[in-house]
């Protein structure tokens, strides 16, 4: 395993995280899951509040193993934004107690997704104050916090100067944040992207389409390869649900190198892929087609028809564009279908894309069960 600085934390993490979203099956597979990580060098493990029992789990769990000292893991916990400042203080008593710990090494504010929620914090007498509190009284070493927001709010909360690190969201197949990245790395801030293999196109389980075009690489490998390449990330979330997921990306825990010529042109070739299949009808993401008066999410909403059509990326599309309208402002705005082809948006798309006509068509394509986050 290989190791990096996690900003200005000081802490030496390993590239690979453990977070414990998806092994919560049972506390057996838990337990095997946890013993398995760290067997293998993993040496952060991450929770949260709102996971089921995992901080249960998780807290019987470092009563338990004897594999590794306390102090040579690190563990981070998550407590969404909140405008009641003694309820924060509350969660944060009640998170230690679960997890059996006298401090937890990081804390990330989970969420902060809105111009609302960061007033939460930055606001006198806000959500901040037990925070300082906690962190003076050593319950918390260090602060970061966790974001599905916009770009705008992720920059606005990096410039407070509150945070240490962020849990990012940053793909191959979805690069909005990079001036995001660029920002944490010029605050020292240490950078974690979480769930690369879930919401970064489910490559877990991905089309045959995207396993042809990737080879010999897996396409998990690969998206894996992408952001380890960058040496401003420090750490990548695994998410495995049991013990046999790590066995496919054992190879990468030793590769904490630029990317080979090999698969920087397999990079290329996808997009290359991607240009050729949509042709004049790709989207580039640029997000100038918003605000939109019936709050569809065009850009993201495009992206999916993108990757469905270029990669047949369907169960990802189809598993996102079911949580528009279901997720509130973890995955916010409305389906194609709301489109009243108001014709604001064509003006300034750079592309001249029909955007009407590709929202419906996006729709037809994904429209499927409703879907609510994965640990709701």
């Amino acid at each position: 395993m290989q190791y990096r600085r996690f900003g200005k934390t000081n802490l030496n993490l390993s590239i690979f995280s453990l977070g414990t979203m998806r092994c919560l099956a049972s506390e057996t597979v838990f337990n095997e899951t946890l013993e398995r990580a760290i067997s293998l060098g993993i040496n952060h493990l991450e929770t949260a509040r709102g996971y089921g029992k995992s901080e249960e789990f998780l807290g019987r769990f470092l009563q338990q193993q004897r594999l590794v000292a306390r102090e040579k893991i690190y563990i981070t916990t998550k407590l969404t934004p909140n405008p009641d400042a003694e309820k924060m203080s509350r969660w944060i008593d009640e998170s230690l107690q679960k997890l059996q710990l006298n401090y937890i090494d990081c804390l990330a504010i989970h969420g902060v997704n809105t111009w609302e929620h960061l007033e939460w914090i930055t606001k006198p007498n806000g959500c901040f104050l037990p925070l300082q509190r906690a962190l003076d009284e050593g319950k918390i070493n260090h602060l970061g916090f966790s974001t599905h927001g916009s770009l705008e709010v992720i920059l606005a909360a990096m410039e407070t100067g509150l945070f240490e690190f962020v849990n990012l969201h940053y793909y191959y197949f979805w690069r909005r944040n990079a001036p995001a990245i660029a920002l944490a790395s010029q605050k020292d801030m240490g950078i974690f992207i979480i769930s690369p293999g879930d919401k970064g196109g489910l490559l877990y389980t991905p089309s045959a389409l995207l396993t042809d075009l990737c080879a010999p690489f897996s396409p998990l490998a690969l998206t894996y390869r992408f952001l380890l390449s960058d040496d401003r990330v420090t750490t990548l979330s695994t998410g495995a649900s049991h013990p046999k997921e790590f066995n496919s990306i054992l190879s990468l825990f030793e590769q904490n190198d630029k990317l080979s010529p090999e698969e920087s042109q397999k990079l290329k070739e996808l997009e290359e892929h991607l240009n050729r299949v949509l042709n004049t009808d790709k989207c580039s993401q640029c997000y100038q087609c918003l605000p939109c008066p019936e709050t569809i999410n065009i850009p993201e909403i495009l992206r999916l028809r993108n990757l469905t059509i270029a990669y047949d990326l369907k169960n990802y599309g189809q598993y996102r564009y079911g949580m528009l309208e279901n997720a509130g402002h973890w995955f916010p705005g409305n389906k194609g279908h709301r489109c009243t082809e108001c014709g604001e948006c064509l003006p300034r798309c750079p592309e001249n894309l029909d955007i009407p006509k590709l929202l419906k068509d996006a729709h037809t394509r994904l429209k499927g069960t409703s879907r609510r986050r994965l640990w709701e």
